[in-house]
């Protein structure tokens, strides 16, 4: 930044000139280093105490030019301080009025309620699936963290109405309330609740006792992250390969073993058509585990003659790309 360098130039030349001056008084006038020192303060600031011993000729030669020098650089240092300050505030002022301006375009996003461990991960997670995210998170020492991540945040108290709207609830896709206490979660959840009935909400507990009163609230899912993280390792020690598999399936870090939801659409052209003659293998190179049917029901390892219907949820395996084709392929 140009007015971060100034500052730094400030900062040399004011360093510069006391000790240039220290040195000066020192040399002509044979004076100790802190009479010195005090005497260069006292002229470059203009303070006009009087000397501190009786001066030479010599002295008053370099004195005036010691003024004369100090005054341009004091005003120099001054202006380069208050154009700092000013710069600064306003690439705050410009800053916030560029995110505010992004999230009233967005739709259809995610809403992560707390920017802690958790919620930095899942914003990461998201954003990495191409995923547009809003980080609502009050504490202002977290900011510079959001700043780092280029995450899109609103600084204030996710509890608030006029923080949630700011983060463009009645636009959004799902909210996902991680705040660090159950209290503050619970009354995060009734408060998205009544802003937006149809949201799809996700909310962290702490502890077991606290998932039906989340639910009640409005949660439409209640994770315990001590839980998953306590089952995920006993899984990882009895089914270690299972465990692989899936890590790499959804860590994103390979494109040859991916997994995906795609939704099959109305106007898609496999709408009642068996899987045997949806070529899905054949043109996409992929492979159904599971589908979901619109009422909920799931068919794990469903059979070729499995009839597709718009609504339909198809569980897949395969390369990104090949994802990525097949899912434009089921929604036109």
């Amino acid at each position: 930044m140009k007015s971060t360098r100034h500052l730094i130039i400030s900062v040399a030349i004011t360093i510069f000139i006391l000790s240039l001056g220290t040195w000066g008084y020192m040399s002509i006038e044979g004076w100790n280093f802190m009479d010195a020192l005090y005497m260069t303060v006292i002229t470059i600031s203009t303070v006009g105490f009087r000397e501190v011993h009786r001066i030479s000729n010599a002295g008053r030669f370099f004195t005036m030019a010691l003024v004369f020098f100090g005054i341009m650089f004091t005003l120099y240092i001054a202006g380069a301080i208050v154009q700092f300050m000013i710069e600064g505030r306003i690439r705050s002022i410009l800053g916030r009025r560029r995110l505010d301006r992004k999230i009233k375009h967005m739709k259809n996003h995610y809403i992560v309620c707390g920017y802690g461990r958790i919620g930095r991960v899942l914003c990461r997670s998201l954003s990495d699936n191409g995923l547009d995210v809003v980080a609502v998170e009050k504490n202002e020492a977290r900011i510079p963290v959001m700043e780092e991540d280029r995450v899109v945040y609103v600084a204030a108290d996710a509890v608030d109405e006029a923080a949630l709207q700011l983060a463009g609830i009645e636009r959004s896709r799902g909210l996902i309330a991680v705040l660090g206490s159950d209290i503050d979660n619970v009354f995060l959840v009734l408060t998205a609740r009544q802003l937006q009935s149809e949201l799809f909400i996700t909310a962290r507990a702490g502890s077991k006792d606290v998932d039906a009163k989340l639910k009640a609230a409005g949660a439409n899912v209640v994770e315990s992250p001590y839980e998953m993280g306590a089952v995920s390792m006993a899984q990882k020690i009895m089914r270690p390969a299972v465990t692989n598999f899936l890590e790499l399936a959804f860590a994103n870090a390979r494109k040859d073993i991916q997994m995906e939801e795609i939704s099959v659409g109305d106007t898609s052209p496999l709408v009642g058509v068996t899987l045997k003659d949806s070529g899905i293998r054949q043109q996409f190179n992929l492979i159904i585990i599971a589908i979901r049917k619109a009422d909920g029901d799931m068919i794990f390892n469903p059979s070729f003659e499995t009839r597709l219907a718009a609504g339909n949820m198809l569980i897949a395996v395969g390369e990104t790309e090949n994802l990525a084709r097949f899912a434009r392929y089921l929604n036109p």
